[in-house]
């Protein structure tokens, strides 16, 4: 079995040195962690002579049994570890906050896996910090614990990892989550009233078709004379049709839902699917303005850091997960690459609008295109705010309208038919 020299920091901040005995680097690794000390340097050294590293075996499986419980207490869950979006939220704050002090990643997600109050994002650091202690990059690890970090995530992660930015992208993923979580919240709130206005309207309308219009048929009817209107005729014709076929649409209308998960689903329609959203009142402007601003933040972060041009164009394109968008970002790739200037690429692309395309080549000829890429950032921010403001606002009227014209339908069907039963009676 090999032997390690280890430097390592204790716990009261001290420096030990010494050699321990392990099967490989991460069984190093470990022992070191169990003892409560911090590596600095470690390295495989030179072979032991049979007769001492017979003793250091023994010490070694001693101390194995001495640790025996200590490591079955520790024993981290098997599996992928589920994260609540809040979890996501404060792992992310906590991380970027100590990144950004100054500390090491290992060392970062150690401080957060002894914090007592983290809840469940102990285990999720213990399990980073140990895979990433064995030479894994952080997105990877990432992947491999919880799949509540998602795609997006790993991608700005890995971008980050590249750029020596790390924190700069943790914290703008974090206060992108936040507003996302804001935005959830914000529009919950606004739909309980619509939703509660259309529950009502639904049931007026149940009412009026089982209840009251057949009654008024009914009368009319009766009436010597009497004529039902053709709007009423229709509308009892179609509930008529509906009780009689309800079984056959509600199993068609959970069909088509099936039928157009699956194709959307599909891996070769995803990037016309994406390019349908990109068209849709409204939600397209929307996502339109959240990829120029993920895309502008990344490229400002990378190119600021050092990362030549290309390179941050590839990472930004392996972190925007709208296929379509993805494709039009592998055309300025390619231009790029060819030697094109990166403004004249975007022009070609057709995607970027020209405001911003301004904005960069600005940058270009002044040799700041980080600067120009962060205000650019800004500006689409700003926007994107406002449109989001826009839907919210265009909520409460829209339904305000739907149910102000159900319910004044059925209100003018019903006083039409009343005048002319009394109109009928009159003659």
């Amino acid at each position: 079995m090999p032997n390690f020299s280890y430097k390592a920091l204790s716990t009261n901040g001290a420096v030990a040195t010494g050699e321990i005995e392990a099967s490989d680097r991460p069984e190093a690794l470990r022992v070191l962690d169990k003892r409560g000390l911090q590596p600095v340097n470690l390295k495989e050294s030179a072979k032991a002579t049979p007769v001492k590293s017979l003793k250091k075996k023994k010490e070694f499986v001693s101390s194995k049994r001495k640790e025996g419980t200590d490591e079955k207490a520790e024993e981290i869950p098997d599996g992928p570890l589920k994260l609540k979006r809040a979890e996501v939220i404060l792992f992310t704050e906590e991380l970027s906050d100590m990144l950004g002090a100054g500390l090491q990643l290992e060392p970062a997600l150690k401080s957060m896996e002894n914090r007592q109050e983290l809840g469940s994002l102990k285990a999720v650091s213990q399990r980073i910090r140990t895979i990433v202690r064995d030479g894994v990059n952080f997105s990877v690890a990432l992947k491999k614990v919880s799949p509540s970090f998602g795609p997006l995530y790993c991608s700005l992660a890995a971008a980050g990892e590249a750029s020596g930015a790390l924190d700069t992208i943790l914290k703008r993923q974090a206060h992108y989550l936040k507003t996302l979580a804001e935005l959830q919240s914000r529009l919950i709130l606004a739909m309980i009233y619509p939703a509660f206005l259309i529950l009502v309207g639904i049931g007026v309308g149940v009412v009026f078709v089982t209840t009251l219009i057949p009654q008024l048929t009914e009368l009319i009817k009766s009436t010597p004379g009497g004529k039902i209107p053709f709007a009423i005729s229709m509308m009892m014709g179609f509930a008529d049709f509906v009780k009689s076929w309800w079984i056959v649409i509600t199993l068609s209308l959970i069909g088509g839902f099936l039928f157009f998960k699956a194709w959307k689903d599909n891996e070769a329609n995803k990037p016309k699917w994406d390019h349908m959203k990109l068209n849709m009142p409204m939600v397209g402007s929307v996502i339109s303005s959240r990829f120029y601003v993920q895309f502008l933040e990344t490229m400002a972060n990378l190119v600021g850091n050092g990362l030549p041009l290309l390179r941050a164009l590839e990472l930004s394109r392996d972190a925007t997960q709208n296929l379509s968008l993805r494709g039009q970002l592998n055309q300025v790739i390619d231009q790029v690459g060819d030697g094109r200037a990166f403004s004249k690429a975007m022009i070609r692309s057709g995607t970027f609008p020209p405001l911003l395309i301004d904005m960069i080549s600005v940058g270009e000829q002044t040799g700041k295109i980080d600067q120009s890429l962060r205000r650019a950032a800004e500006r689409y921010d700003k926007e994107l705010d406002k449109d989001l403001q826009r839907i919210m606002a265009l909520i409460m009227p829209s339904v305000l309208i739907m149910m102000a014209l159900l319910i004044g339908s059925f209100a003018y069907l019903m006083i039409t038919a009343i005048f002319q039963t009394i109109s009928n009676l009159g003659h």
